[in-house]
């Protein structure tokens, strides 16, 4: 049962100093940084027993908040008491750790441009560290990092702003703040940052910005998208940590990203071709261009040159040149293509074919003898085709360049601390087909517990379906055969669609088939 003090006396209560709380280890796992800010209140974890926890708060008269921490703890929590400009020094050292980067001439701008507005919250350079927009903020993108979401959301309500990440794939609500003044706040401060205009809030706007962490030597990029809404303006920030997938000798790999043995020799053969296009297809967040610089990884030898056109770049090749679109300037990817081509290169990735003149460029550098690697947003490998039939491009060509082409999804992995067995119902061994050979037995269901925040999941596999071409599916292709023939031909050939790669993995244990049936669609 959780230690709760209501009955002692203030007097009692041990004294938490500000050197104190900088040797203590806080579990933002259990009480994020922003829900700390917001409460004042901090949880550690108590070195003296491992089941235990060291909670710090400001006010020991707040009972109520002492009973809502214990319950984010689970387990008893042993109360401290700070000055509450101690406890407050220390969270904004915190949320510190998370810097904007272009501080100071930001929160000149936003103090600028917030300039006679009563209800305005001042974040000039003396006040920055202090103001609640910035530290929301900060504590915000710091939670974020810290439990490996993908997408950050603030929400304008007409309560406030509601914030939720999108962690695995899924989007999770993580808090809703409360008045009337903190979303336009929030996102004022951010189109700031991101250097959009302040004044206009009836059309959509792009920026990017950047944050630092730590000891300021990680940096990562944010895109951050402004849309209006009912209630005002919502903001999204898409996450772009570069060194992610670098550390570690083995981590940019097919094999670190969860491809099955068969899929990893299908791909390896495919990007082994001295010359041709092998496309990626998916929607926006199914790891095409991870998987793309894992490709790139493997044949990269310091023998052949590797040039990539990105918008932006996500990842940091060593040995490879990058070159980021700035679109604003005139270099866009059909440009920037022109110019590799006379750069002398071996392999090309492009990160996107959007237009057919990209798409044109890239279909003659595969058939003049270079390797390109790109993307594509598609449903599946087939719809690759009809994208480039709709953008123009001659099917005969198309073909004679195209090597191979990937569709990809992400499915999110069982959490292996609280994963149980399965047994199909009824209804899901009709649903996926299953046989009476027993493969079934294998299935496990999502539970959740702590490890997994209670979402019965942790990490992701990639799952794809290869097109890998040959003389009869590219003459088939070319003279726009009904879809059935041309599905048929590849199934001869071996291909396995998404939904067979997902299940698979169910079956092994690895998702479960509530996962199957989110990501992939029935064939």
């Amino acid at each position: 049962m959780n230690a709760r003090l209501p009955a002692v006396p203030v007097a009692d209560y041990p004294a938490a100093t500000l050197p104190m709380l900088h040797q203590l280890t806080p579990v933002f796992e259990r009480l994020p940084l922003a829900e700390a800010i917001a409460r004042r209140c901090v949880l550690f974890r108590d070195n003296a027993a491992v089941d235990r926890y060291i909670g710090v708060i400001a006010d020991p008269l707040d009972h109520k908040l002492q009973r809502w921490a214990e319950a984010r703890a689970g387990d008893p929590v042993i109360w401290h008491l700070a000055t509450a400009e101690d406890l407050g020094a220390w969270l904004d050292k915190q949320a510190a750790g998370t810097r904007l980067l272009a501080e100071p001439e930001a929160a000149e701008s936003f103090s600028a441009a917030q300039a006679g507005s009563d209800k305005a919250l001042s974040v000039t350079q003396s006040s920055a560290q202090t103001s609640p927009v910035v530290r929301l903020l900060n504590a915000t993108l710091h939670d974020a990092l810290r439990l490996g979401a993908s997408d950050v959301h603030l929400e304008s309500t007409g309560q406030g702003l509601d914030i939720r990440y999108r962690i695995d794939g899924v989007l999770e609500h993580i808090r809703s703040v409360r008045g009337a003044d903190v979303a336009p706040q929030v996102i004022s401060r951010l189109k700031v940052l991101a250097e959009l205009d302040i004044a206009e809030t009836r059309v959509p706007q792009d920026g990017r910005l950047a944050v630092r962490l730590g000891d300021g030597q990680r940096r990562i990029d944010l895109r951050v998208s402004i849309m209006p809404s009912m209630h005002g303006e919502d903001g999204v920030l898409r996450i772009l940590d570069k060194s992610r997938l670098m550390q570690g000798e083995q981590a940019l790999t097919l094999e670190g990203l969860g491809f099955a043995a068969d899929d990893l020799h299908r791909l390896r053969d495919l990007v082994a071709q001295p010359y041709g296009m092998l496309l990626a297809s998916g929607p926006t967040g199914s790891g095409k261009t991870t998987s793309l610089y894992a490709l790139l990884s493997e044949i990269h030898d310091g023998r052949e040159k590797i040039i990539t056109i990105e918008d932006p770049v996500e990842y940091q090749l060593p040995g490879v040149l990058q070159i980021p679109v700035n679109e604003k300037k005139g270099l866009t990817f059909a440009r920037g293509l022109r110019s590799i081509l006379r750069h002398d290169p071996d392999t090309i990735m492009v990160g996107e074919i959007r237009d057919r003149e990209t798409a044109e460029i890239a279909i003659q550098s595969a058939l003049t003898g270079h390797r390109v690697l790109s993307t594509l947003h598609a449903n599946h490998v087939f719809d690759v085709f009809s994208r480039f039939a709709h953008m123009g491009i001659d099917p005969y060509l198309l073909t004679s360049a195209i090597s191979g082409v990937f569709a990809q999804r992400l499915v999110r992995n069982l959490c292996p601390a609280c994963a149980q067995p399965h047994v199909p119902s009824r209804q899901e061994i009709d649903a996926f087909q299953f046989s009476g050979d027993g493969m079934q037995h294998g299935l496990k269901k999502a539970v959740g517990c702590e490890s997994c925040r209670g979402t019965g999941y942790q990490g992701r596999s990639a799952i794809v379906e290869i097109l890998a071409l040959d003389d009869v599916l590219r003459t088939l292709i070319a003279q726009r055969a009904p879809l059935n023939e041309i599905h048929s031909a590849a199934r001869r050939l071996g291909m396995r669609n998404l939904r067979e790669a997902a299940i698979a993995l169910a079956r092994n244990g690895v998702t479960t088939l509530e996962e199957v049936r989110r990501v992939t669609a029935r064939h």
